[in-house]
């Protein structure tokens, strides 16, 4: 290998799986709450499935569907508006 490869690699393996994570959550901050949101939207149906009286199983998890899509659209489109804001508006110093 040449050493400019050496040097693309040794940066890779310092860092660890956890500050990559961190980074990630820091660049984009909407998606770990998108995917928190979903899961709760996801537990909170599973956890009313059994206390669902006369409802249909299917019309049940319908609208579970939909609450947890809806939860995942609303976290992409406000992050959307938030790269947008620190884009356009709020401009960093270059």
């Amino acid at each position: 290998m040449s050493s400019g490869q050496d040097s693309v690699f040794s940066e890779y393996e310092e860092t660890s799986q956890t500050s990559k994570l961190l980074r990630k959550f820091k660049e984009t901050p909407f998606v770990p709450i998108g995917m928190a949101g979903f899961a709760a939207v996801v537990g909170y149906g599973l956890y009313r499935l059994k206390q669902r009286g006369d409802t249909k199983m299917s019309l049940h998890l319908i609208h579970m569907r939909v609450a947890a899509q809806g939860f995942v659209v609303g976290a992409i489109t406000c992050g959307v508006l938030f790269s947008m804001f620190r884009e356009y508006v709020v401009k960093p110093k270059e």
